[in-house]
């Protein structure tokens, strides 16, 4: 029997996509850039009202839309609470389906939500992006990346919407949960290694929201972003950049916002000209959910749907999702001419080839059997979900050594976050997403609550829990039980914070955005009055985005941040409240003293950082960028420069020892910025270009060395063109944005170099080495994996 040549593994991919697309027709051609989302009616069917509601009229069965083939299966796990078996079959069906349709037998690309592990029922829930960038480690974000493409694509699923590289600009946003903070380069790494991890494991993943997001006015999802070019290149772009050149990430999604006025999913310098031509990407570009529909619809920069279509695959738009509702009219548009076949074929060529990749077009796929059922929560997933919360909870102040609680005999566990485990999940979470929409708003996998954790970790103590209040709501008829439950009490654990939920269904996740930073509902008062009782307060605050804490700092006793730490975030904070685990998370974004809105960022220059004579508002957070605290100390010590000049492409090397000065084990993030004192255009005052994440036992020490490359000084010159520019520069190496414990000083020299495009140095390697006869120092999550204990090479975070 004769294999075709795209069935024929022997054969080069190329040769394969280009024997396939030759022999499609027009209309299997458009097929395979479309999505089919079979949407079951499930709990509250309004859910997702305000994206699809206008596109489900008259909707085609499934066998009926898939008569020529389709590009992606759309969430076939992530839409409803099936069993991992009652899912493998459902997209065996679907599958099944789609290769019956296809005059040429080409299954389906299925795409699923990942940014907290495969958004399936009864699948293991990780801590949410925000608390990603609070793990400052880079390794463990990509084994888990690596743990949850592993489970995808043993249900058969082939690429992740994951992850998101925004950059935080405004608190009041609710998307902040799903971002990794307010640094660029941290956010770059993190997302990395996040890309390595998933499709080492054999799925694509997805960047998204490209780009500039997140910097819409007043915090408002899908609001117009009014920044710069220059803001756009050295802040929104950096992460994106990192993951395609670094990580060679196979997909990108563009956003729903319009920066200056320009549709993202109708741009072809953004989709083409800078993220292909310059960056050199080679993968799809798929849209965000009806973006294509909301070119005619919300942006008005087209007339009629057939215009959206053919305007946004000019532009560069591979993939129409999650269901091809514009697309079709591609086929008119081509008879009447208003679209050449070259450009459709180059999308074409694009899926084809990930699906030659991905092993669909071999001869041993069989729809029929694609997948299996696995369990999607084993014990070594909960143990990663573990990991990763207790790495990423932030302990911000520690009054008289309040913490580890030393046994109590009475504790009182107070508010919302104490009983609800939902307040641990994202809002991409099976839980949040879907389940939460059914009557029993249960978790969809096992999620200890904080009272049975802390129940289990103090066997002796007498726990009293009481809610005291709501997350959402003005009522507060419980406080008075929780008043008296801390007066009763050696401390009070004050466990306030978020719930996530979609469209204004929760106080964080998308399209939960807000007006002020006060917490939400009557936490703010509950807070006030356990403060008020004198019992001391350990404030536990569970959230997916820093509120202000300047009315209650310097009355606690204790501050503990956990950024939605996932399933196993009660042990993880548990753990913490008991000393079982020295805190080592450090915060990805500020804490603002003050409840107003104002956009928040530590990049920023002197203007917009000082305002003693400028201003009656201090834009300085209460807690930075970067800091955190545990059970131990650190010092810094003999900062060393290799050289005191460098070329315009040269590399400093910048040396520090760190020691363990405290009486127990513990993690240091030691952090390099970056200070540009004199420029030709006006510079952040500090930026993060390097850190790494170390282990060190009590009393030893290590030697921690950058590598900076002059790369890492450029910016955006006057005309728009990529400069390294002579000068002095400044590095400091501490703790924090703030806490920067020893200075130095080198200079570029000669002329000012003009930087490629795509071609700069984006990341500062590290290396880490014992000092004098101590014992090795452990590399941290930060440190490539593989690399030699003592001499690893990390990659480091950036900021512009």
């Amino acid at each position: 029997m004769t294999v075709a040549p795209w069935r024929d593994p022997s054969v080069s991919v190329e040769q394969r996509v280009e024997s396939l697309l030759a022999d499609l027709s027009p209309e299997e051609k458009i097929a395979q850039l479309g999505s089919y989302w079979k949407r079951p009616e499930i709990g509250d069917a309004e859910g997702f009202a305000p994206m699809q509601s206008t596109f489900d009229e008259g909707r085609d069965p499934f066998e009926d839309a898939v008569q020529n083939g389709l590009g992606h299966i759309t969430r076939a796990y992530g839409s409803a609470p099936l069993t991992s078996q009652e899912g493998v079959e459902n997209l065996r069906r679907l599958q099944t389906a789609v290769t019956a349709g296809s005059p040429h037998g080409i299954p389906a690309i299925a795409h699923e939500e990942c940014l907290t592990g495969v958004m399936a029922h009864e699948a293991t829930t990780y801590p949410a992006a925000i608390a990603w960038g609070a793990s400052f480690a880079p390794e463990l974000i990509g084994e888990m990346a690596a743990r949850i493409g592993s489970d995808m694509r043993a249900i058969g699923t082939h690429h992740g919407l994951s992850p998101v590289l925004d950059i935080v600009r405004d608190y009041r946003w609710g998307r902040i949960e799903e971002t990794m903070g307010e640094d660029p380069y941290l956010t770059g790494i993190l997302a990395t290694e996040y890309v390595k991890g998933l499709q080492n494991s054999g799925v694509i993943a997805t960047l998204k929201h490209f780009a500039g997001h997140s910097a819409s006015r007043a915090g408002r999802n899908h609001a117009p972003v009014s920044i710069g070019l220059r803001e756009l290149h050295e802040i929104d772009l950096v992460p994106f950049e990192m993951a395609v050149r670094l990580g060679k990430v196979g997909s990108v999604m563009n956003s729903y916002a319009d920066i200056d006025g320009i549709a993202p999913a109708a741009s072809r310098w953004m989709m083409t000209e800078l993220l292909r031509d310059t960056w050199g990407f080679e993968g799809t570009v798929v849209s965000d959910y009806w973006a294509v529909n909301f070119l005619q619809s919300m942006h008005r920069v087209v007339e009629t749907t057939r215009d959206a279509a053919v305007t946004t695959l000019r532009a560069g738009m591979d993939v129409e999702l999650p269901e091809t509702n514009t697309f079709p009219e591609l086929l008119d548009a081509i008879e009447a001419g208003e679209l050449e076949v070259e450009v459709l074929d180059t999308a074409v060529r694009r899926v084809l080839r990930q699906k030659v990749e991905l092993g669909l077009l071999d001869p041993e796929f069989d729809p029929a059997t694609t997948g299996e059922a696995i369990d999607l929560d084993p014990a070594e997933n909960r143990d990663l979900a573990r990991r990763v919360a207790e790495e990423s909870i932030v302990l911000l102040r520690n009054e008289s050594a309040v913490l580890p609680l030393a046994a109590p005999g009475r504790i009182a566990l107070i508010g919302p976050s104490a009983v609800e485990p939902r307040s641990f999940l994202g809002c991409y979470s099976f839980t949040n997403h879907v389940f939460s929409r059914l009557e029993d708003n249960g978790t969809s996998v096992a999620v200890p609550s904080l009272a049975e954790s802390l129940t289990a970790e103090f066997p002796n103590s007498t726990v009293t829990t009481v809610a005291g209040t709501d997350f959402t709501g003005t009522s507060t008829d419980g406080i008075a039980e929780a008043v008296t439950a801390a007066e009763a009490a050696d401390v009070a654990v004050l466990a306030v914070g978020d719930i996530a939920g979609l469209f204004g269904a929760g106080t964080s996740g998308e399209g939960c955005d807000v007006a002020d930073l006060q917490l939400p509902g009557a936490q703010h008062e509950l807070v006030e009055a356990v403060l008020a009782t004198g019992t001391p307060v350990v404030l536990v605050l569970v959230t997916g985005r820093p509120y202000a804490l300047g009315a209650y700092v310097d009355r606690c006793a204790a501050i503990v941040q956990a950024f939605m730490p996932g399933e196993e975030g009660g042990s993880a904070l548990a753990g913490v409240l008991s000393g079982r685990v020295n805190p080592s998370g450090r915060l990805p974004i500020g804490i603002p003293g003050g409840m107003g809105g104002q956009p928040g960022t530590y990049l920023a220059p002197v203007l917009a950082w000082v305002s003693d004579g400028i201003s009656n508002i201090d834009p300085q957070p209460l807690f930075p960028f970067g800091f955190g605290i545990g059970y131990t100390r650190f010092e810094y010590s003999d900062l060393d420069l290799s050289s005191a000049e460098i070329a315009a492409d040269g590399t400093v090397e910048i040396a520090a020892t760190v020691t363990n000065v405290g009486d127990r084990d513990g993690k240091e993030v030691a952090q390099l910025y970056l200070s540009d004192p004199v420029a030709s255009v006006v510079r952040p005052l500090k930026r993060l270009v390097g850190f790494t994440k170390i282990a060190l036992a009590a009393g030893e020490s290590a030697r921690v060395t950058f590598s900076l490359h002059a790369d890492r000084t450029s910016f955006l010159g006057e005309d728009y063109q990529r400069i390294v520019e002579p000068g002095e520069f400044r590095v400091r190496v501490g703790s924090s944005s703030e806490d920067m414990r020893h200075e130095g000083s080198f200079r570029i020299t000669g002329a000012v170099r003009v930087v490629g495009d795509g071609e700069r140095v984006l990341d500062t390697p590290v290396s880490i080495a014992p000092v004098r006869g101590g014992q090795t120092a452990s590399p941290s999550a930060s440190v490539t994996a593989g690399a030699p204990a003592g001499t690893a090479t990390a990659s480091v975070s950036e900021g512009l």
